[in-house]
């Protein structure tokens, strides 16, 4: 079963910018078969959004806060909840949240989710506010900075001011423009060559059998020489490959084996329980 469900995994991280709907239906798979493991509820979280069904974000969203103990998908279930028609509770969600606990990029995309309710209940001055922010910074661009600063030029243009909306509109882009150049001089391949074993060194061996030809004493055998160590193991071949490794140390941890059959994550019985045991 661990191979299924790393297929399951491997196949959604492929599909879900081209195909969600599908890649929705591998993460569904993959959680009925895995649904004590994290990273299963938080894919099938994460599509689910990504499809439209904020109801089951949500709820795999709190499953995956449950397990992990993380709170890196809070702008996810402010959101879902703005999604479901409760701004309300999408603020008193966001408020919450410790936000020393998050990372950079976390906070970012949580105070743009806030912002949207803000909008949501016609708060547009306080939608603005929650965007200005330390990284609404017009010089420097990462990741998350063409969405921050375009949804600050979509509130500016909601409060009339054209003018400034304008130029966040720029800023955006220019952010973008670098990005992308940044990040497509990464897409030249290196090739690499592997040696697993050093070659054998013929001038050592024979320098060695000349000093023993001088040597008066009688030669004597030569001490056993302990064996190379291992090399290491190559990295996987593909993107799928390396996820299902990591999924398959998941699932080991947890206890799941090929031998488990499969049951809804919401049923799927704890190891050593008496429905567990059964072939």
């Amino acid at each position: 079963m661990q191979e299924r469900v790393s297929r399951h995994l491997a196949m959604v991280a492929l599909l879900i910018d081209d195909d969600p709907e599908l890649a929705h239906q591998h993460a569904l798979s993959a959680s009925r078969r895995a649904g004590r493991i994290p990273v299963a509820r938080e894919t099938l979280a994460i599509t689910a959004y990504r499809t439209g069904d904020f109801a089951l974000a949500l709820r795999e969203l709190r499953t995956y806060r449950r397990l992990s103990g993380l709170e890196g998908h809070v702008a996810l279930m402010v959101d879902s909840e703005r999604g479901l028609g409760r701004p309300e509770k999408a603020l008193e969600t966001g408020l919450a949240i410790d936000t020393t606990k998050l990372d950079t990029e976390q906070r970012v995309h949580l105070a743009i989710a806030m912002s949207g309710a803000r909008l949501d209940l016609g708060q547009t001055q306080q939608a603005l506010f929650e965007l200005e922010i330390p990284e609404l910074n017009p010089r420097k661009a990462f990741s998350w900075s063409p969405e921050l600063f375009g949804a600050y030029a979509a509130v500016l243009e909601d409060l009339g001011r054209t003018a400034e909306a304008a130029e966040w509109v720029a800023h955006s882009d220019r952010a973008a423009a670098a990005l992308q150049e940044h990040l497509g001089g990464l897409d030249e391949l290196e090739v690499f060559e592997i040696h697993e074993s050093e070659p054998f060194e013929e001038d050592t061996f024979k320098a060695e059998a000349d000093e023993s030809e001088q040597d008066p004493e009688p030669a004597q055998d030569p001490e056993p020489t302990e064996d190379p160590e291992p090399t290491e193991a190559p990295e996987p071949a593909n993107l799928e490959d390396a996820i299902g490794a990591e999924v398959d140390e998941l699932l080991a941890e947890a206890g799941i084996t090929d031998d488990e059959p499969d049951s809804p994550a919401s049923t799927t019985p704890e190891p050593g329980s008496e429905s567990g045991e059964q072939a």
